[in-house]
């Protein structure tokens, strides 16, 4: 690929940014824009025709042009506007495949983004031979990284501790960086991110084109704008708002089985038209399809390695009827529309709260009445709070169907399709083939008939057992393997430091689930400042009722917890998403504000947490 000249550069600290200069845009494109009406090149407009994609969204339409023409952007706009080919698009069509080095870098808040972005953007480049997509994130080994980046990734997609360890480590070299994007920007600020930004930031070559996405534009936005873009087109979309779909909201609480098993469950006994079921990789989306058909229910996987004639035909068998089950990433199914699917399963959380609306909104079209299940793991129980907030509506907990329901679905679907047999075929010839049976063997009709039904079902027992003991997903055993050994103790000391600390179980007794026990090593700790100390009269016991109660975080979830005279440090799971952090921020203990930022610090030896202490979290 032919590259272009590049000659900005990064715009000197006093510079600033006038929004309401000619530069900035702020209305909505009225008529459709197609994507080859945009100046890119023919081998990205082929591969996104083959994924989907038509016309251009708003942000897509007002923001490749400028890209492409070498101006910096600054982008205010919600999730689920289509950032993502906003930015991907336009820097794929710079990069020069023959160089071996990284050429665009995009900086997300947390891993899930970051391999939600990385997978756009192979998606989209995927014409373009050579291309190679680094994704740097904490809680996962550095061995693989450093291969993705020694094999000359030219894309690089990460969290901002990882790529500042990277960048000290000298695995991840910029000079030939052409163009850097902040995506989410005001998560990564309310996440603590900020200075790790500017550390970045202050890194790149001069020459290096910038992007800044954000939601919405603080003062702290601004001056990370003011002073790393130059002259920059200020893009700014409004939120549209959509009408309330007639949807029911589930979330089921990850626990005893497998998520395959309970959504082979699922599939077996709730009555659907059609179903589809989000997961987080390409890869995923063929594992979890091929697991379903091993199990008896066909299922076809949607992913960005199909070409535009296989999705085609894919969307055409749901649409018809012909195939009921569609397992899909976030990417491909930006756009679906199949009126016929009447239950979404979140298999996978999303990586923000924001596309969990945009997955459900596949089902509930046409005036219909949709469903949505999330299979929600204790970590992630905070999340159900914003998905209400974000519906206005309520998710209720769901409740699996048991072995017993699972027995008597089968048999009563045993019994309904041997009477539409006897009712529909002529049986005669069957019905001397057996008698003769029976006088040869001097067995009873009865018992024949239930030996034949004991062999129909031998693949799905009609008096199932619960497995003994249950099994993790295959998938996330291997990845927690990895990731405890790159955590090293961190999950020990924190394991001792929270043993025996029951308070996380609210609601009455009846309503009270069965507390989970925690494997420490699974939970990818990330320590956190906390403006609050001895010297105010804090207590561990304090600090974990604050954080439980507020943001419903199970206590197993809170990790080591070191006090000192004027403020503490805390570990909690990494990629807290950023609104909780707006709400810990606020939150007062001994009349101090907790003020929750990021850190580097490592945890040295705790305190005890005694019982007392402890059971003082709900006072």
């Amino acid at each position: 690929m032919t590259e272009q000249n590049n000659t900005f550069s990064k715009a000197p600290s006093n510079t600033s940014i006038n929004t309401s200069s000619k530069t900035e845009k702020n209305n909505s494109v009225n008529d459709a824009v197609n994507f080859d009406t945009l100046g890119l090149p023919e081998n990205l407009l082929s591969a996104i025709t083959s994924i989907g994609f038509t016309s251009a969204t708003d942000i897509q339409a007002q923001t490749i042009p400028p890209l492409l023409a070498n101006k910096d952007v600054l982008g205010e706009a919600q999730t689920g506007t289509g950032k993502t080919a906003a930015f991907g698009l336009p820097a794929l069509a710079k990069i020069d495949t023959s160089i071996k080095k990284p050429q665009l870098m995009v900086l997300a808040p947390t891993r899930e983004l970051a391999m939600q972005v990385a997978e756009a953007i192979e998606s989209f480049g995927k014409n373009m031979k050579g291309l190679r997509v680094a994704t740097l994130y904490g809680g996962q080994s550095y061995g693989p990284q450093f291969q993705q980046l020694e094999r000359g990734a030219q894309v690089v997609v990460g969290t901002p501790g990882r790529l500042m360890d990277h960048l000290r480590r000298k695995s991840l070299k910029l000079a030939d960086l052409k163009v850097c994007v902040l995506d989410e920007a005001d998560e990564m600020l309310n996440m603590g991110f900020l200075e790790d930004i500017q550390w970045i930031l202050d890194h790149l070559p001069k020459t290096t084109q910038m992007c800044l996405f954000s939601a919405t534009m603080p003062p702290a936005i601004r001056k990370i704008a003011n002073r790393f873009l130059k002259d920059p087109e200020h893009i700014k979309i409004a939120a549209v708002k959509k009408a309330k779909a007639n949807i029911t909201q589930y979330a089921w609480k990850v626990s005893g089985i497998t998520k395959m098993t309970a959504l082979e469950r699922i599939a077996e006994i709730v009555d659907y038209d059609a179903m589809i079921i989000f997961v987080r990789t390409r890869n995923d989306t063929v594992d979890v399809a091929e697991k379903l058909e091993r199990a008896g229910y066909p299922a076809l996987a949607l992913n960005g390695d199909l070409n535009q004639a296989q999705r085609e035909r894919c969307i055409d068998q749901m649409k018809s009827g012909k195939s009921s089950i569609l397992v899909a990433t976030d990417v491909v199914a930006r756009g679906l529309d199949i009126p016929r699917i009447s239950l979404v399963i979140n298999y996978d959380l999303p990586g923000d709260h924001e596309a969990y609306v945009h997955r459900i909104g596949r089902t509930g079209r046409a005036g219909r009445e949709g469903m949505s299940i999330a299979f929600v793991r204790p970590r992630e129980m905070y999340s159900i709070r914003h998905y209400e907030r974000l519906t206005s509506g309520t998710v209720n907990m769901y409740e699996l169907p048991n072995i017993q329901e699972l027995g008597k679905k089968r048999i009563e679907r045993a019994r309904n399709e041997i009477a539409s047999i006897v009712e529909a075929k002529d049986l005669a010839s069957m019905r001397e083939i057996v008698e003769a049976m029976a006088s040869d063997s001097e067995m009873s009709m009865v018992d024949l008939a239930a030996a034949l039904l004991f062999q129909k079902q031998l693949k799905q027992p009609f008096q199932p057992k619960e497995d003994p003991k249950p099994r993790r997903d295959s998938r996330e055993s291997n990845s927690r393997d990895r990731n405890s050994r790159d955590r090293n103790d961190r999950g020990r000391d924190s394991r001792r430091d929270t043993r025996g600390d029951k308070g996380g179980q609210r609601g009455s007794r009846e309503d009270r689930p069965r507390k989970e026990k925690v494997n420490r090593t699974d939970v990818d700790w990330q320590t956190y400042r906390l403006e609050v100390g001895k010297e105010h009269g804090a207590r561990p016991g304090d600090i974990v009722g604050a954080i439980a109660n507020e943001i419903s975080l199970d206590s197993s979830y809170i990790g080591a917890i070191n006090l000192h005279d004027k403020h503490s440090f805390v570990q909690l799971p990494k990629g807290i998403p950023a609104d909780l952090f707006k709400q810990l921020k606020g939150v007062r203990v001994r009349r101090q504000p907790l003020a929750i930022t990021a850190s580097e610090e490592q945890m040295a030896k705790k305190e005890p947490r005694r019982r007392n202490e402890r059971s003082q979290r709900n006072n």
